[in-house]
């Protein structure tokens, strides 16, 4: 998948260049219109084929990300139409048809007759996600889905060949790549930066239980790792003893690469929570939460410390997140853009599967499964 990274610059030293964070700010808007909002008729984004989405199973995720990541999208002049949504709770349906000014389903399949969207994002349940994917895909709509994309390396695997067959777009969600910090590093990363990456040291932690640790949390880290150094091709795990969701794992990567990734769910959740380091020739970068890059480029250079101070009128949540670039990537691909690999999110769920494999035979795994 393309680089995002960006040319913010650090404090004090030349900008990096490239596109990426400050692109997505728009310095153009900024520094040359005055128009810090973003709200300036854009003629080239504009000029871009109109999509039509849907989103199925529209609860938290959707209404919290994706929805204001839409409505963002097209205050900027992104041609995207919010064509219906759909979900089980009636209260939630009259909600955001009130809201978005569009119908509310309560039967999917009957939105995909109805509205034939040119592309769905699919924020159910875990456990509807094959469904709904297969039944989008069916219907000739390219697809967005939500990770884990589902609860089974079948269930993923099939969802992988049926886009393949239908020749659509099958995106599962990874965010964090088009977080800014994450897209600096990799783009540091493709401008060798920090030369022949050969090692991952990387921790997420959390302190509560509302999310399924290794498919809802970590898989997130896992997808950076294949991101970042490309496919594993061997896994151990090892947990602690009466901790089960406190474990250690380590990655062997095709590339001769080594990484490890610590997880825990009995951390604290307010304090330091993400850590990716990489650490390469003479060379290491590091991702602080999501939000602070350090570079340090060589034995004798001081390192070089990227956080945001940016005027508020340029940030949201949606856009740190990783959520505004992912959709854009989305609606490029649909139109016929780089597309990425449909199996993504079969791989990030494989190193979740891999990874509960190794913990119950106590044993290293081969990939792939």
């Amino acid at each position: 998948m393309p680089s995002t990274g960006g040319g913010a610059g650090f404090a004090g030293v030349p900008a990096f260049g490239g596109v990426g964070f400050w692109s997505h700010l728009d310095r153009r808007a900024l520094f040359e219109r005055g128009d810090v909002y973003r709200v300036g008729f854009d003629d080239e984004r504009a000029a871009r084929p109109p999509v039509r989405v849907a989103v199925l199973g529209a609860g938290g995720v959707a209404q919290s990300k994706y929805l204001p990541a839409l409505a963002q999208l097209r205050t900027r002049w992104e041609p995207v139409e919010l064509v219906a949504v759909s979900t089980l709770d009636a209260r939630q349906g009259e909600k955001l048809a009130a809201i978005w000014g569009v119908p509310a389903y309560a039967d999917s399949g009957a939105l995909l007759r109805d509205r034939a969207p040119d592309a769905v994002i699919v924020t159910s349940s875990d456990d509807a996600h094959p469904e709904l994917v297969l039944a989008a895909l069916e219907a000739g709509a390219h697809v967005l889905v939500e990770k884990p994309i589902a609860r089974s390396l079948d269930h993923a695997a099939g969802m992988t060949r049926a886009a393949e067959h239908a020749d659509r777009v099958l995106l599962t969600t990874c965010n964090k790549r088009w977080s800014p910090p994450y897209a600096e590093a990799r783009r540091l990363l493709d401008a060798g930066d920090v030369a022949t990456p050969r090692l991952l040291a990387a921790r997420f932690v959390l302190g509560y239980d509302y999310v399924d640790l290794l498919p809802s949390g970590t898989v997130h880290l896992f997808d950076l790792a294949r991101h970042f150094l490309g496919d594993v091709k061997r896994l151990t795990a090892v947990a602690v003893h009466g901790a089960p969701q406190s474990l250690a794992v380590t990655l062997e990567f095709a590339s001769g690469a080594v990484g490890t990734v610590l997880t825990s769910d009995a951390a604290l959740s307010l304090h330091p929570w993400e850590r990716v380091e990489i650490f390469g020739d003479g060379g290491w970068l590091a991702v602080d939460d999501q939000w602070t890059l350090t570079l340090h480029p060589a034995e004798y250079e001081p390192a070089r410390v990227w956080a945001p101070v940016v005027p508020s009128t340029l940030l949201s949540a949606e856009e740190w997140g990783g959520w505004v670039g992912m959709l854009e990537a989305f609606l490029d691909a649909v139109r016929g853009g780089a597309r990425p690999p449909a199996d993504d999110g079969y791989r990030a769920l494989e190193l979740v599967v891999a990874t509960q494999r190794s913990l119950d035979e106590r044993t290293p795994v081969e990939l792939p499964l």
